[in-house]
């Protein structure tokens, strides 16, 4: 990381922030939470509404998971593609499913990915149009708003959009996967 680990001696923060971050967490700071624990604000809020957007949403986690994991290879966010390729699987995701998804992002293909299907395969293309373009097509958003009600549509495009947050955060620390 190109920041020093938050550690409490270094920058003491609220017992309770702490607590509710190692809660969120299953009882471990991630390197993510030892470089947002420098700023409490920051960390309180990014605690609040990550946890709501990875898991208050209606919206298929498998879904949101394959759009993080697009972000995440998109952008070269290893920590995240690490983080969220797992949850993905567990989600009811393929090791297929990832192996078409990085043929998808390394052949730098902008229409439908190949290997996927369905769903799968539209959340995948929006993602990598909402990070690589920003600016969504509208026969693209068409089709997302055929498939989906709004407030799948809303609760996707948040995760993306979310995602693509949190990216550009770990790869300007250089936060690197846990050992």
């Amino acid at each position: 990381m190109r920041i020093p680990d938050w550690t409490p001696e270094r920058k003491p923060q609220p017992q309770e922030l702490v607590q509710a971050i190692l809660e969120r967490r299953g009882g471990a700071l991630l390197n993510l939470d030892r470089a947002l624990l420098w700023s409490e604000p920051l960390a309180r809020g990014w605690n609040t509404y990550l946890k709501a957007v990875r898991t208050g949403l209606g919206a298929s986690r498998q879904l949101r998971e394959l759009g993080i994991c697009t972000v995440a290879l998109l952008t070269g966010a290893h920590y995240e593609y690490h983080h969220h390729a797992p949850d993905y699987l567990a989600a009811g995701g393929t090791q297929a499913g990832l192996d078409a998804l990085q043929a998808y992002v390394r052949s730098g293909a902008r229409g439908e990915p190949q290997g996927l299907a369905g769903d799968e395969a539209l959340v995948a293309q929006y993602a990598a149009q909402m990070t690589r373009d920003v600016k969504v097509e509208d026969a693209l958003f068409a089709r997302m708003q055929a498939r989906f009600d709004t407030t799948e549509l809303v609760e996707i495009t948040s995760a993306i959009a979310t995602y693509n947050m949190v990216a550009r955060f770990l790869l300007a620390l250089g936060v690197t996967p846990e050992d």
